[in-house]
This record gives C-alpha cells, structure tokens and sequence, in this order.
C-alpha cells in the first residue's frame, strides 16, 4: 500500500479498530463454520486474518498498536463484569472454597514456574522471562505485571494467545482421561490456566462452568499480582 494512503488511513484510531473489529467478525463466522473446534479458537482466527492483514498492507505493528490502544481500556471493564456470574453462583463456590484455597496457589505457581523453567533450560535471556511470566494471567493484569518485571508486552500478548488456546485442548483431554464431568472442576480449570480464553470456552459449555472460570481467572491474576513481583526481586530472575 503506497506511504500517503496508509499514512491517512492511520491518522486516526479508526482504521486500526475496524480492522480489528472486521478481524474478530470474519474469525467468529469462520469459527462457526468450522463447528467450533475447540482447538482452533475464534480469537486465534482472528488474530492470523489481522496479521496477515497488517503483513498486506504493510502497516507496521507500532503504528497498529497506537491506533487500537483504546481497546485495551475495555479490557478492565470486561473483566469486572465477570463479577456477576460469580455473584449469581456464590452459593456453590461458597461449598467449594476450602479445596479451591488449596488448589489455587499451587496452580498459579506452577502456571508460572513451568513455563519460566523451561525457558531458562532455553538459555532465554531475562526480558523474555519477564514477558512470559504472566502469561497465564488476564490481559488487564498481566501486561501491568510484565512492565513492572521489565518484560515486553508484545511478546506477553503473544504468549497469552498461546496459552489460552493450549489450554482449551489440553484440559478437556485431562478431563476425559481422568473421567471428570464436574462444570465447576472443568470451568475453574480453564478460567485458572486458560484466562479470559479459556473462561469464553467455559461459558459455551455451561453457565455455572463459566461462573467458576471467572472466579479461577480472577484470583489467579490476584494471586499472581501480589506474589509474582515479589518472588522475582527476591530470586533476582532479572539481573541474570
């Protein structure tokens, strides 16, 4: 595309959000038409049409990111809103909450630790461990986690998109090989490892997988903002 015309098209926010709005519409039909694999999600459609569209026309990824930065505002409010169905689902998760405590810590530390294990086996440098860090955790947390770790959120938003379509899959084999057909198990365990992808693959399964999907996402990236900072100052993870 010549230098004037995408110049123009990118002078306002505009264009970058049609783009990503036509992206995430033509991923959802193709989704659909596809019968909704669970191994091929309707945002990871979405995101291969929008960089291969910004591969085409030859925007560069910084001037994109400028244009749609408003967009990642929503992302606040999306997750608050979750609240409501852990409101209307209380009572279960109230009958749950001692094996959930129990659960929830090793999980999140796991979910962290795994990945920044075998990165450095990897021999991956310092800022590449800081920007996968967070990678199980909800955007709006995560990518203020990764700035304070000193990692690059581009390469956070890529390892998210990864791991919440991993562990769509990865989950619903877990769950028939061990014979696990609790919503409430299945749910929090995709809203736990998967984030915000994983807790819009709960909700097509059911509400109250749903409901435990927000509470799994939500106190992992509670659980993660408080203790993650932390465990890296005292390990010194960074200054290697």
């Amino acid at each position: 595309m010549p230098t004037d015309v995408l110049a123009t098209l990118t002078a306002t926010p505009l264009f970058a959000v049609g783009l990503t709005l036509a992206a995430f519409l033509v991923g959802s039909a193709l989704f659909n038409r596809l019968k909704q694999p669970s191994w091929l999600p309707a945002i990871l459609i979405a995101a291969l049409l929008l960089a291969g569209a910004l591969a085409l026309i030859g925007m560069p990824y910084a001037t994109y990111q400028q244009g749609a930065a408003w967009l990642t505002v929503l992302l606040g409010p999306a997750t608050v809103a979750l609240g409501m169905p852990l409101y209307q689902q209380l009572p279960r998760i109230r009958a749950l909450w001692r094996p959930l405590a129990v659960c929830l810590p090793i999980s999140a530390a796991l979910a962290t630790f795994y990945a920044l294990g075998i990165a450095w086996l990897m021999g991956s440098p310092g800022q590449i461990l800081a920007s996968i860090a967070a990678k199980s955790v909800t955007a709006p947390i995560a990518i203020g986690i990764t700035e304070q770790l000193g990692g690059n959120v581009a390469l956070l938003m890529g390892a998210l998109l990864v791991t919440g379509v991993v562990t769509i899959p990865c989950v619903s084999l877990c769950a028939r090989v061990l014979h696990i057909d609790d919503e409430r198990i299945i749910g929090f365990a995709l809203g736990l490892n998967g984030h915000a992808i994983g807790t819009v693959r709960a909700f097509e399964l059911s509400h109250t997988a749903g409901a435990f999907a927000s509470l799994g996402m939500s106190l992992t990236g509670i659980f993660t903002a408080l203790l993650l900072p932390l465990a890296w100052e005292l390990i010194g993870v960074g200054s290697g």
